[in-house]
């Protein structure tokens, strides 16, 4: 009995994880966990005694970045390349298969049965090719070298974000590497107008998506916490589990005692615990602008406002995403499509709010109240 296993290192936290592939008497191969999809036959290099004769030959599969992050709309390519050492004399025919792992399903331990939770992107062999689900018609292969089989994905879709495997099959030679995507965008936390934890998970989700944003992942609630994200306030993330970011502790924040960090509930029933949510929002296809040369408004006049000028009224995701990611700056507050007054400062100064950066909120006012209004083009 002949076992290869190889460890797949992973980006934060780090972890490894074996994967096993047993060959069994009679050349047959069994592959414990993870299957790539592909069956192999006509094994002719053995003795007959479940033993195999490698040549010396072997393929490595490589990709110069573990993780890539581009913006929602855009084309980005994950790398991903194969050679063999020894080099090939006369080229081999090889496979290539970009399966995918959504970033909601990905958790700090990997299991076996993470494997089996990937999806098929694309598969390759020569010039034929085929693409799947959401991916059809979006995913190419680079193909600008030889063994370049690197990814390139067109109009980047907010749920693209994930582990990415790249899968090269020649024989009984198989190896792959991984390569994170993850969008550019803003975290921010999003609770009810009724005031806080009043969101079941797909109440969440679905408030979320109205703001033209989508539930955070593990991932990017932590990247925002490292960025200085400080919420008292538990909220939802798209695995279901329900944690907030501590920067300063404190009493009723999990303690002074303890660590800076994410404090977790971990998975709470997602039909009858409630939260607030960490809502993810990249970037702007169109415009955010505070409407000038107006009166101020009612929240009902806002809305007809941004209309008359070829408009609507911005939502509270797109407010953010164009404060983060195109430094949006104005100090009047203005109502949003949700009901809530808010504005963004990027530069911090006297008479705007506190001295950091953000988008200052006033909560969700009397709609017959007056204020400016963002609009979004």
């Amino acid at each position: 009995m002949i076992v290869a296993a190889a460890m797949l290192s992973l980006p934060r936290p780090l972890l490894a994880t074996c994967v096993c592939l047993l060959l069994l008497p009679g050349g047959q191969g069994r592959i414990l966990g993870y299957t790539n999809g592909f069956h192999y036959q006509d094994i002719s290099n053995g003795n007959g005694h479940g033993e195999i004769y490698f040549n010396g030959i072997r393929l490595h599969v490589e990709s110069p970045q573990s993780s890539v992050s581009a913006t929602r709309g855009s084309t980005v390519t994950l790398p991903c390349h194969y050679h063999y050492e020894p080099e090939l004399t006369t080229p081999r025919k090889t496979r290539v298969k970009w399966s995918w792992l959504p970033a909601n399903t990905m958790t700090p331990q990997v299991s076996t049965e993470t494997f089996l939770k990937e999806t098929e992107v694309m598969v390759a062999m020569g010039s034929r090719h085929r693409s799947y689900g959401s991916f059809r018609g979006r995913v190419r292969l680079r193909r600008s070298a030889p063994g370049d089989m690197s990814l390139v994905i067109n109009e980047l879709q907010v749920n693209d974000t994930g582990r990415y495997r790249c899968e090269v099959i020649d024989g009984l030679e198989d190896d792959s590497v991984t390569v994170d995507l993850e969008l550019r965008g803003v975290v921010f936390p999003y609770y009810s107008q009724k005031g806080r934890y009043h969101y079941n998970f797909f109440r969440a989700q679905k408030e979320c998506q109205d703001q033209d944003a989508t539930l955070a992942t593990f991932e990017q609630l932590f990247t925002a916490w490292e960025e200085g994200l400080d919420w008292c306030n538990a909220g939802w993330l798209a695995d279901g589990t329900v944690q907030y970011p501590i920067t300063i502790p404190r009493d009723g924040c999990g303690g002074k005692n303890l660590a800076p960090g994410l404090r977790s509930y971990g998975q709470r029933d997602r039909v009858l615990h409630r939260y607030d949510a960490f809502c993810f929002a990249a970037s702007v296809k169109g415009t955010v602008y505070f409407l000038e040369n107006t009166t101020k408004l009612n929240f009902a006049e806002a809305i007809q406002a941004c209309a008359s000028d070829g408009s609507q009224i911005a939502k509270v995701g797109q407010l953010y995403a164009a404060w983060k990611l195109m430094g949006l700056d104005h100090c009047d507050a203005g109502w949003l499509a949700d009901g809530s007054v808010r504005h963004p400062i990027t530069k911090a100064r006297a008479n705007c709010g506190p001295s950091q950066p953000g988008v200052r909120s006033f909560g969700f006012p009397p709609q017959y109240l007056k204020f400016g209004v963002y609009c979004y083009r």
